[in-house]
């Protein structure tokens, strides 16, 4: 069995779609990428460090996966990322070569995990300074270490849904309570109503999710594949 890892259903749509003989239970999703290449399970983790390691402490205690893809969304700390950009993280990566190998168009580098949703400009640049990473996410060190604990394989797969120079349409707090793990819509729809310029900024954004869950999803196909057949196949760009 090889476990896909996502924060949010929203990350993992389009992957989803590439299975087959799809079954759901709860944060679990099961199904086949292809006769060769079955028993692929996608866990939605939550958002942060604590509801991941409740979910997939929880999961790992029932299951052993012979390989973890921690995947989803990231923030780029820099002006070089930009949405859609794949990014390989080399210190939540055991298949690091491998994967480079099959993707030649990502980006290799640091993940760091952040304690809470990071937005200003200034903010992701000092992250990027201080601690040498080029993207933020909120799950990889704590999958990490959970796997690390298991001897489980892991590789760090994720796509870059905003940055520096492609910030949030709108205030972290407004577009995911990290609390109640959604979005709270009243609070979201007063905000579009107090600033309705925003409402453009947020449809543009929900069309660079859209982009980047579709190349995230190509991304693990050509992963799943490369890995579990003899001659890898590539995706570049």
């Amino acid at each position: 069995m090889i476990v896909v890892t996502f924060a949010l259903p929203a990350e993992s749509s389009a992957f989803i779609r590439s299975l087959k003989n799809v079954k759901r239970d709860g944060a679990v999703v099961r199904g086949d990428l292809e006769h060769r290449i079955s028993n692929i399970c996608v866990l939605h983790t939550g958002v942060g460090a604590a509801k991941c390691e409740e979910r997939l402490g929880n999961f790992l205690r029932e299951e052993t996966p012979e390989l973890l893809i921690a995947s989803g969304f990231c923030g780029g700390t820099n002006d070089e990322l930009h949405p859609g950009d794949l990014v390989i993280a080399d210190n939540a990566s055991d298949l690091s070569k491998k994967a480079r190998a099959i993707l030649p168009g990502a980006v290799v580098g640091k993940m760091h995990s952040a304690d809470r949703i990071i937005d200003p400009a200034a903010d992701r640049y000092e992250i990027g300074r201080q601690h040498g990473a080029i993207a933020i996410d909120m799950e990889t060190e704590t999958i990490a270490r959970l796997c690390a604990e298991k001897s489980i394989p892991i590789l760090g797969l994720r796509v870059v849904s905003d940055s520096p120079a492609a910030p949030f349409p709108a205030p972290p707090g407004v577009l995911f309570d990290t609390e109640v793990q959604r979005t709270k819509f009243a609070a979201l729809l007063g905000y579009l109503v107090r600033n309705p310029a925003s409402a453009v900024r947020l449809a543009q954004f929900s069309q660079q999710i859209t982009h980047a869950k579709i190349k995230l999803a190509d991304a693990l196909c050509a992963v799943l594949r490369g890995l579990c057949h003899p001659e890898p196949r590539t995706l570049s760009g």
